[in-house]
């Protein structure tokens, strides 16, 4: 009999049930707060001993309820810029844009040697701009017969869309789903700190493209040590990636890109320059979202339908979001989350700060095994880990870092689906995928643990 975790829903709605249940048993306490820089933080030296409020059923049913309730204005930004991202996949422009660079390949020997740093950087910059992640699903079946007929295998076809995607999530700058959610909910400006995490992201993906392409030149060589020979050898006899009568990119397929491109100007421009918070961002996706639909010409029945499969599609993502405030809500009238914080301090207290922020780091690398959506984790541990953060005398902005690069386990844990997917779809099993994994996931180990070093000594 295999083993089979709960979802996400019913784990979470467990975690409920546990802090009911530990506001029956654990002592109330709460810190002091003080205002630095605008900004409430905990005083360390203040912790004191208050009166417990145990929550019983009738609290336990109305936490999801409170949940949606509270986190409303977060669970209308991830469902309108969902919508919105929906119509721009509709547009058929962003596949357009990889078909034609594909078919570049077969003429121009430059996108040949570029090929793969050109596409896991698209792919990369789609993670941590626009918070790509199951949109990528889709790639596997262009891109897996497309590396099969560059004479790579199936596992490079994969990784491209898939790897390329995640490690641009975890690595994000602007993505507004993991950066501008834990953001927010940490008290720290909207996409501040946004040079180092350009240069975090450009080091994730960088390592990324050099162990591909490195594995790609590999199995170019000698396909026989291709972990999906077999089944790479079955696929090739089934025939390829047809690209012949595709009519390339369109200027209606430019002008959509471009006002993609504009959106995501503006939103920078908005956060800088004006203060812009996640209702005005949401606004200019929105506008986006109609504008780029328009463009393509798409009518509005269709704009209108789209938009509402893309908002549908995230639904999951707000049920987690609000079962997580829901925790936040029975721990908070309970008077236990200080307590917590109290107890769990000293297990991430360090006289190194760069330790501390590892070992954050590595309690969220745990925490993403069980809940990997990234908005959901946020609202789930943030509220946690950004006090947690005052306390063990790093920043919460080091402390959104380390919640950003739990999610770089995600491209091999069973719990997700969208590995499960990914691999279905390519026909990979899943322990072949995490044998080849393993290295590269053993490099983004490192790489998160020397760049929680810097923020973390700077007091960033």
């Amino acid at each position: 009999m295999k083993l089979r975790l709960p979802n996400t829903y019913v784990l979470i709605f467990a975690i409920l049930a546990l802090i009911a249940a530990a506001t029956w048993l654990v002592p109330g306490g709460s810190y002091t707060t003080e205002l630095i820089d605008g900004r409430k933080q905990i005083d360390p030296a203040s912790f004191r001993p208050v009166a417990s409020q145990p929550q019983g059923l009738g609290a336990l049913l109305m936490a999801p309820v409170r949940g949606f309730a509270e986190a409303g204005q977060i669970i209308a930004f991830v469902l309108t810029v969902g919508g919105a991202f929906a119509v721009l996949q509709k547009t058929g422009a962003i596949d357009a844009m990889i078909k034609s660079i594909a078919r570049a390949h077969a003429h121009s020997r430059l996108v040949r040697n570029g090929l793969l740093p050109i596409f896991i950087t698209l792919f990369s910059l789609g993670g941590a701009t626009f918070g790509m992640n199951e949109e990528a699903i889709p790639f596997v079946l262009i891109f897996v017969p497309l590396a099969l007929a560059l004479g790579y295998d199936s596992i490079v076809g994969v990784s491209i869309p898939f790897v390329g995607s995640q490690v641009g999530f975890a690595a994000a700058f602007l993505n507004p789903f993991n950066v501008g959610v834990a953001q927010g909910i940490a008290g720290v400006p909207l996409f501040s700190g946004i040079a180092y995490r350009l240069l975090v992201w450009v080091l994730a993906t960088g390592a990324t493209i050099v162990f591909l392409m490195w594995y790609a030149r590999r199995i170019r060589r000698d396909p026989a040590r291709s972990p999906t020979f077999a089944l790479d050898q079955t696929l090739r006899a089934a025939g390829g990636l047809d690209l012949d009568g595709d009519a390339g990119m369109t200027a209606r397929d430019r002008l959509v890109l471009a006002l993609f491109a504009a959106a995501l100007v503006a939103m920078v421009a908005g956060v800088v320059w004006f203060g812009w918070y996640i209702d005005q961002i949401a606004a200019l996706f929105l506008a986006m979202g109609i504008a780029t639909g328009y463009a393509a010409r798409l009518d509005t029945d269709t704009v209108v339908a789209t938009f509402l499969h893309g908002a549908k599609d995230l639904i999951g993502t707000a049920a987690v979001i609000a079962l997580a405030r829901g925790t936040l809500i029975l721990a908070r009238d309970a008077h236990i989350i200080d307590s917590g914080l109290h107890a769990l301090a000293p297990l991430v207290a360090s006289s190194v700060p760069a330790f501390a922020a590892q070992k954050m780091f590595l309690i969220q690398s745990v925490i993403n095994f069980f809940i990997h959506s990234g908005t959901g984790q946020a609202a789930l541990t943030m509220p946690v880990m950004a006090p947690l953060a005052d306390l063990v005398g790093i920043s919460r902005q080091t402390a959104v870092l380390a919640y950003q690069f739990g999610e770089l386990t995600t491209p091999m844990i069973p719990t997700s689906g969208i590995t499960v997917g990914v691999l279905a779809l390519a026909r990979i099993p899943w322990l072949t995928w995490v044998r080849w994994m393993l290295p590269l996931q053993a490099i983004y180990l490192a790489l998160a643990l020397a760049l929680l070093a810097p923020p973390a000594m700077w007091g960033w």
